[in-house]
């Protein structure tokens, strides 16, 4: 039995097949795909640590922020999730260095099936883990543009034609059907391209091909029929058999919880028999 106490972090991934999925505790890592059919114990400790600078708060925000760093970082400002108001170059930024380092990067606008056809955006050193944290079964890169901004306003223009969101719940459940991404691209890209202005249009490099589409298979002996989430401020034991892992859920039998949506949470973890 492996037992282990920290801060929750987002797990860590490596591409299969299948995707293989650790979680790292007190500065110890244990493989948690190992563990599928067998009984696993996460308990909340009562004490959140910020995922930024250490300190101890009582609530943590957007995913282990206190609320000094959330309203003061870059990465927790709102550019972050809708990129296309991106106000750098405005001379706005709240952290200039950190944004010229993660936002004025090269980024890959892609397609990919989570529940369904979704457009999304990512900085290209991020593939293909931003696509497993999604729980995307299948993705394709589309486009390479040379900063955020750029990656955000076409997204944007996608937007109008195909989601942007997630049903997580049919996501977790595995209710997806194959997609021919390539062919939906070609069919979207010439609708999205004519909306868009003369410098978007030269910084797309278009990339997709029809034989570079991933496929991403999830360690898993069963999904769930009924998508039941535990909260660990409100029951802070969850307890129950290892099904599966998808995205950054662990499913139960009893219950699914989001392992990054409580980052920050100090937690003992019992894995095993």
């Amino acid at each position: 039995m492996e037992k282990l106490q920290g801060n929750l972090h987002k797990m860590h991934t490596e591409a299969g097949p299948p995707v293989a999925y650790s979680l790292e505790l007190g500065g110890q890592r244990v493989r948690l795909s190992d563990f599928l059919g067998q009984r696993i114990k996460i308990e909340y400790l009562q004490q959140i640590e910020c995922t930024h600078c250490g300190r101890i708060t009582r609530k943590s925000f957007s995913q282990g922020y206190c609320y000094p760093c959330f309203s003061s970082l870059a990465q927790c400002d709102r550019c972050i999730v809708s990129p296309e108001t991106c106000h750098y170059h405005l001379g706005t930024c709240r952290e200039p260095e950190w944004g010229l380092s993660h936002c004025m990067r090269p980024h890959i606008i892609y397609l990919s099936n989570t529940s369904g056809a979704k457009i999304g955006i990512t900085r290209e050193t991020q593939l293909p883990t931003r696509w497993i944290d999604q729980g995307a079964v299948q993705a394709l890169a589309i486009l390479r543009v040379t900063k955020r901004y750029h990656a955000g306003l076409i997204e944007h223009a996608f937007k109008q034609h195909i989601a942007d969101r997630t049903n997580w719940r049919n996501m977790l459940k595995n209710e997806v059907e194959d997609i021919d991404l390539y062919q939906l691209y070609e069919t979207l890209w010439p609708q999205v391209k004519s909306s868009l202005d003369a410098e978007l249009i030269a910084d797309a490099e278009e990339i997709a091909s029809a034989d570079s589409s991933l496929d991403l298979r999830y360690p898993a002996l069963a999904y769930p029929a009924k998508v039941t989430s535990f909260n660990l401020d409100k029951v802070p034991l969850v307890e129950g058999r290892l099904d599966a892992i998808k995205g950054q859920y662990l499913i139960l039998d009893n219950g699914v919880i989001n392992i990054r949506k409580y980052g920050g949470y100090l937690v003992s973890l019992e894995c095993g028999e």
